[in-house]
């Protein structure tokens, strides 16, 4: 049995699409919320960042740019947190509301492979079209399977980190140690999917047995 060619694009040119949103939604926001922080103090970088995030979408609005669904959730999120923030007097509240958020969604991550609906495949089918024979391999379900636990596990270490170390450091060492923690446990996880990927696709060019295509449990 052969199988179409799947072609993945290079990682330089998935860099270069990820790059501005990379940007945008993660370093920028940090960088300015470290900066406020430094200089305004904790309820000048709650402020800041919200109006981050709501210039985000007005430059948007101005400009007659659609605005993204995950931008309006990310406003109303922080906007939501921040006034918890300010009700509690506490930075800490404001920076733990996000963990707890990413622990439920490692939660979801791992029902979904109990329910053979693995998320990081219907995440990669956003940004890549897999022929529906692919799909069906038995080689290519366990992947996802597999995949999606892995991810599952890195979400929750990255909350678990970032929450020891919420609880036990100041809020400005919280947000240098966090950040290079988590980018190098997600970086690691990207590296290995990436390339778990590619194996599992040049395993699927040479495999010839037809039975495989059967759709059993991941």
């Amino acid at each position: 049995m052969s199988y179409p060619p799947v072609i993945l694009p290079r990682l330089a040119v998935l860099a270069r699409q990820a790059a501005p949103k990379l940007l945008e939604g993660v370093i920028a926001p940090l960088a300015v919320f470290y900066a406020a922080l430094a200089v305004l103090g904790e309820h000048g970088a709650l402020i800041t960042a919200v109006s981050w995030v709501y210039a985000g979408v007005g430059w948007r609005l101005i400009r007659r740019i659609p605005v993204p669904g995950t931008m309006v959730l990310a406003a109303i999120a922080i906007t939501v947190r921040a006034l918890i923030g300010f009700w509690s007097g506490s930075m800490k509240f404001f920076l733990l509301q996000p963990e707890l958020g990413t622990i439920c969604i490692s939660m979801v991550f791992l029902a979904s492979v109990r329910l053979n609906r693995p998320l990081v495949q219907k995440l990669t089918l956003d940004y890549i079209h897999l022929p529906s024979a692919v799909l069906k391999h038995e080689r290519v379900r366990r992947f996802f399977a597999r995949i999606t636990l892995l991810w599952a596990f890195v979400l929750l270490t990255n909350s678990t980190v970032s929450i020891w170390l919420l609880i036990h450091q100041s809020v400005g060492t919280y947000l240098l140690v966090r950040t290079t923690a988590v980018a190098v446990i997600t970086g690691l996880a990207v590296a290995v999917s990436l390339y778990a990927f590619r194996r599992v696709l040049r395993r699927l060019h040479h495999d010839p047995t037809p039975a495989a295509l059967t759709a059993g449990p991941a």
